[in-house]
């Protein structure tokens, strides 16, 4: 089942994408991807989520293209 859940005590989005077991994470800048033994994408978490919602947000409301860091 796939979920989106927000923890405000440390301001993290978590994006659930596969019900496989997670065999290991790598971080890129405010991003940790949890991936299966196979390498598929199981699980997404988003960094300083607030901010990175709010840019998102304003950058769409603008029309313009954002560079995520």
């Amino acid at each position: 089942m796939k979920k989106i859940r927000y923890s405000k005590d440390v301001d993290v989005l978590i994006i659930e994408l596969s019900d496989k077991p997670i065999d290991h994470a790598e971080e890129e800048g405010r991003f940790i991807i949890h991936f299966s033994k196979g390498g598929e994408p199981v699980l997404l978490e988003i960094l300083d989520a607030k901010e990175f919602v709010i840019d998102s947000l304003t950058s769409v409301v603008k029309e313009e293209e954002v560079t995520i860091s």
